[in-house]
């Protein structure tokens, strides 16, 4: 009998996303960094999702350097409230500075 193996890496859940990097609301403006959080089924969905979030927001230009996924709950604020509203299907964008 031919089994699939088990591999931890495929899941049918949509990943929680976190993209690290700065975006810009004025041409030749001074970046804001920002973390931006949300579900998505792989990294090139969660780019896309995440620009357009970014445009829906008044962006013009972003400069995303990181993307990963979380694999724990957050605890601190303002990522813990990010994440949950992510994982309800909401795109997260958190600003610094």
């Amino acid at each position: 009998m031919i089994t699939l193996p088990d591999n931890d890496n495929n899941t049918d859940d949509p990943m929680v996303f976190i993209i690290i990097g700065k975006a810009y609301e004025q041409d030749g403006g001074e970046g804001i960094d920002l973390h931006i959080m949300l579900r998505a089924p792989d990294d090139d969905s969660a780019v896309r999702e995440a620009l357009n979030a970014l445009s829906e927001e008044g962006f013009l230009e972003a400069d995303l350097d990181q993307i990963g996924t979380i694999t724990e709950a957050p605890v601190d604020e303002p990522h813990a409230s990010a994440y949950q509203g992510a994982l309800e299907g909401e795109v997260a964008i958190i600003r610094f500075g």
